[in-house]
């Protein structure tokens, strides 16, 4: 996370709140988005993916997306803005979410989507591209919103995706480095307000320390064992 957000420390761990992110415009069209979502839950724990009309989230709308549920885990983009094609380097509808992921991060985007259309919960993710060919890291942040599809089942997320700073060549893939996660079914929970942000654990994101080498021992000793006896 950017040295320009403002952290407030709980222990020896730090939260970054979204509301409290500082310059505000970094990350508006993930606010425009989510509060069009909230606006949209009326007396329903989750909108419907039909309520969703792309005039009320028009300044957002290259960074919006509508992603498909396919398996425990698992999305497909149905509707993305252009800047997701411009952080791939191509169009990106159809393709599965987990794309957009360096592979250690795979397994928990996978987890965060799966409690999004279970619980269900709202996901908001903080990101980073790692620097590669010279190209210098990049932030980002994901919302990730659940939406009833026209079966009733909540198998369809309204998303935002914000990269901060130059893209530079892609693809850019991104690396989980914070989490928040709300659950909608917890009456106790204040569903006003974007979920806090976490930092993931290098574990939990997959990147785990390389394991100790093998050293190998001392050379073992063969003995030669002669039968002088005549068969």
């Amino acid at each position: 996370m950017s040295a320009k957000d403002p952290q407030e420390p709980t222990g020896d761990r730090k939260v970054v709140t979204m509301s409290d992110a500082t310059p505000p415009a970094r990350y508006r069209p993930i606010q425009e988005v989510d509060a069009y979502w909230q606006a949209l839950r009326v007396d329903h724990t989750v909108p419907r993916r039909s309520d969703i009309n792309p005039r009320g989230i028009e300044s957002a709308l290259s960074h919006a997306f509508v992603l498909e549920r396919i398996a425990p885990g698992q999305g497909r983009l149905r509707l993305a803005g252009s800047h997701l094609g411009d952080l791939m380097g191509m169009d990106v509808r159809g393709m599965p979410f987990s794309a957009m992921f360096t592979a250690p991060a795979r397994r928990l985007v996978s987890q965060t989507l799966e409690r999004v259309f279970s619980d269900p919960a709202r996901a908001i993710l903080s990101l980073s591209s790692p620097a590669v060919r010279g190209q210098a890291a990049i932030e980002a942040r994901v919302v990730l919103l659940p939406l009833e599809s026209d079966l009733g089942d909540i198998s369809r997320v309204l998303g935002c995706f914000v990269a901060i700073d130059p893209i530079g060549t892609a693809p850019r893939r991104f690396d989980v480095v914070g989490r928040g996660l709300t659950s909608l079914s917890d009456p106790l929970t204040d569903a006003s307000a974007l979920p806090a942000i976490e930092p993931v654990e290098r574990e939990a994101r997959g990147l785990a320390e390389s394991p100790t080498s093998f050293e190998a021992g001392p050379r073992p000793y063969l003995r030669v064992v002669k039968n002088n006896r005549s068969e």
